[in-house]
């Protein structure tokens, strides 16, 4: 029995993707290594197969056609075999010892036949050119050392939230609650986080940083000039947010309060990067979504839109928007956020 599956989307992956895998391997036999080649056309299928060739006990090759990331996801999930299933982004890495801690606890849980949902722990801002790494730390708002429930948690601040980087699941938590996430989408990784906590009831901190989640290559899909880009697939994935969880019918307030925080923040992304495209067709976009959610739930639409958040992004005319803009830029530098 394997205690983990580490999934590692790959696209395009030749150039990086070494040393993602290597900073996995220190897990030894108690993880699978599922590389998922989402239809690449460099060598990505060629490493991932020399590496399920060399470690063919660890290591396993999945190839498909090119769905995007979401379904590479999607593909780890159903090939999953580990108590546990974590992702990993080809470009990103693992801090080993923080790892191995990881594990430990892992084993401990699965010895001790305590089926703990999810496991949360830091990541580290890896940004190409900064003196200072935005380390995401949870140690103000979860109990640490101990199983807990979210009745357990304090209040997150703002810009401080659950990560794809963050988060390790219970795969058969992933497969019951039947997380799909769309093909060829970008910034699925939200759902990834969110669609699942309305069914996640035990919860552990490990206060470790063990993600390295790198940022600074100018095709990444995080950069602000990729996103605008893309808008139409960020305002997608907002939008599912609000359709795949209904915010009111959770049993804990708590829970409901961390999900309105994550989501405020999505919709804050989709509401700015539309005012900084400065195109007609993208600030009318911007007005659509706004209605989107005030015609699914207007108490969502209220608490969001007459927000602090909320009214900084519908200042009104080009002044407006330009306080708006440095609004945002400012958070960016608190928060640490890319």
């Amino acid at each position: 029995m394997k205690l983990l599956s580490v999934v590692i989307p790959c696209y395009n992956s030749q150039d990086y993707m070494r040393y993602c895998i290597e900073s996995l391997l220190p897990g030894g036999e108690n993880v699978e290594i599922l590389i998922v080649n989402d239809g690449s056309v460099d060598k990505t299928a060629e490493i991932a197969d020399e590496y399920a060739k060399k470690y063919p006990t660890i290591v396993k090759a999945i190839h498909q056609e090119n769905g995007g990331h979401g379904e590479a996801v999607n593909a780890g999930i159903r090939n999953a075999a580990g108590v546990y299933l974590k992702v990993v982004d080809s470009d990103d890495w693992v801090d080993t010892r923080a790892y191995l801690k990881i594990l430990n606890k892992l084993n401990e849980f699965v010895s001790d036949r305590k089926a703990i949902d999810m496991i949360i722990s830091n990541f580290v801002y890896e940004k190409e050119g900064a003196k200072y790494k935005k380390v995401m730390k949870y140690e103000n708002v979860l109990p640490i050392g101990e199983i807990f429930t979210w009745d357990d948690i304090k209040q997150f601040r703002k810009g401080q939230y659950l990560l794809m980087h963050s988060l390790i699941y219970r795969t058969q938590l992933l497969k019951d609650c039947r997380l799909e996430l769309p093909k060829h989408t970008f910034y699925v990784d939200n759902l990834f986080v969110y669609v699942p906590l309305n069914h996640v009831r035990s919860m552990y901190y490990i206060n470790v940083e063990f993600y390295r989640y790198f940022i600074g290559r100018e095709d990444q899909s995080v950069h602000e000039s990729v996103m605008i880009r893309r808008i139409d697939q960020q305002i997608k994935v907002n939008k599912l947010m609000i359709d795949l969880v209904k915010l009111d019918n959770l049993p804990s307030p708590k829970l409901r309060q961390y999900l309105f925080h994550h989501l405020e923040i999505v919709t804050v992304v989709s509401a700015i990067l539309l005012i900084r495209s400065g195109t007609i067709e993208n600030l009318q976009k911007k007005k659509e979504l706004w209605n989107y959610i005030k015609k699914n739930d207007i108490e969502l639409y209220h608490d969001i839109r007459y927000g602090m958040m909320g009214q900084l992004m519908n200042l009104p005319g080009r002044l407006g928007r330009s306080i708006s803009v440095g609004a945002y830029k400012i958070s960016q530098r608190l928060v640490g956020f890319n």
